[in-house]
């Protein structure tokens, strides 16, 4: 074994698109699936935007039995997934069944399941409440599932650090690849579109109150209110680069060549994401000058991001590194928006385009960084840097290199 982790495989499932093609022709060309809430009336709520995946055709493939046992974000994973091991080429029962393993970062499971059935228990009584509430609301019912429907009996985990959990299923994969796993699926998918999680994430103060979808999420821009909220991530194929040459992957989208953790004990503060940043680019052996992009967690909140622009200055000063949030067409996906970072820094490396920040204005935007915003750059990219917060002080950040 090369020792050396690397992603062969990906899934997507986001408002922009589901699947990787359609997913990252929309992040390119700046086009949004933010809009009006429609799952639910919204209009007693603070918050009139979101991210909303449509209805997507894949999901009526699983089997039937699927269904009625799981919440639709769990029916999103299982797509996101196989279409990830799809992309890597890997048919589950050619891998020796404990040598694939699933790691998943996530909030709170089949959320809407949940609020569902317990709306049956208050108001028809606990006979009608469902036998599968004992696992569909489980917040590592995404890593069961997935294990069970593609037969993967390898190391399994979940984490529950919010945005930064899909950053540290890739240190959790990597670190299985090299103690001699095979295959890692890893990821997030995620999302809390229901009466209960939108009141839950409105609790935190940090969503917008703006009801245009073009202006409600403004990373870095001088009129930013808040964030929307969204649902949907990524899932990714981590192998062992000999191994994953020797059975002739049809391709390597990039090295996952560092990673860093850190606790930001004082709310509002970023210098968790410098300390994991370094942390990160000290484990891929790389200065900060070899940074080629960086895709920002964008809080979309003027303090928030405003102490992530002093982390990055302070970091990288006096180069201004090119920065980019393509969330602002997603909206932040919980522990899913990390994962789909990843999956979209992949395809940046790949293509040699950093895509856009929609929504915020260049007029607008914070000049202590170089924001990429409006239009897609060309860029040549052999390192990127991805960074993410969780509500609670969780910092994380990822360092992605070409093959």
């Amino acid at each position: 074994m090369s020792g050396q982790a690397v992603v062969t495989g990906l899934g997507v499932t986001a408002p922009n698109g589901i699947g990787v093609h359609e997913y990252w022709d929309a992040v390119r060309d700046g086009r949004s699936g933010l809009g009006a809430i429609t799952r639910f009336d919204a209009s007693g709520y603070p918050v009139a935007v979101a991210g909303e995946i449509p209805e997507c055709p894949a999901e009526r493939e699983l089997p039937e039995r699927l269904l009625p046992q799981s919440d639709r974000v769990t029916r999103l994973a299982l797509v996101a997934a196989g279409e990830a091991l799809g992309d890597a080429a890997i048919k589950p029962g050619d891998v020796p069944e404990y040598q694939m393993g699933v790691v998943t970062a996530s909030t709170s499971g089949g959320l809407e399941f949940g609020q569902r059935e317990l709306q049956k228990l208050w108001g028809s009584g606990w006979r009608d409440v469902s036998a599968y509430m004992s696992f569909a609301w489980y917040y590592a019912v995404h890593t069961g599932q997935i294990s069970i429907h593609n037969g993967m009996r390898g190391p399994g985990g979940v984490l529950a650090s919010e945005q930064s959990g899909g950053l540290d299923t890739l240190a959790f994969a990597r670190r299985k690849i090299r103690a001699g796993t095979t295959t890692m699926v890893a990821g997030g998918v995620d999302g809390t579109l229901c009466p209960y999680g939108v009141a839950i994430q409105t609790a935190s103060r940090e969503l917008s109150p703006c009801a245009d979808p073009a202006s409600a999420y403004l990373p870095f821009d001088a009129a930013a209110e808040g964030c929307v909220p969204g649902e949907g991530g990524a899932v990714l194929i981590v192998e062992d680069r000999a191994g994953a040459e020797e059975r002739g992957a049809p391709q390597i989208y990039g090295v996952v060549a560092g990673h860093g953790a850190a606790f930001d004990p004082e709310p509002g503060c970023a210098d968790g994401l410098r300390r994991a940043a370094l942390a990160a680019l000290d484990d891929a052996g790389l200065p900060p000058a070899a940074v080629d992009v960086v895709f920002a967690d964008a809080a979309g909140r003027r303090d928030l991001d405003d102490a992530e622009v002093a982390a990055l200055t302070r970091l990288f000063a006096p180069r201004a590194v090119p920065v980019t949030a393509p969330k602002s067409m997603t909206g932040r996906l919980l522990s899913g928006g990390a994962a789909l970072d990843l999956a979209t820094a992949l395809l940046a490396l790949r293509h040699g385009v950093i895509p856009p920040t929609t929504g915020t204005s260049p007029g607008r935007a914070d000049d202590r960084i170089d924001l990429v915003v409006a239009e897609p750059r060309p860029a040549e990219i052999g390192t990127a840097l991805v960074l993410a917060r969780g509500r609670g002080g969780f910092a994380s950040a990822a360092v992605l290199t070409t093959p």
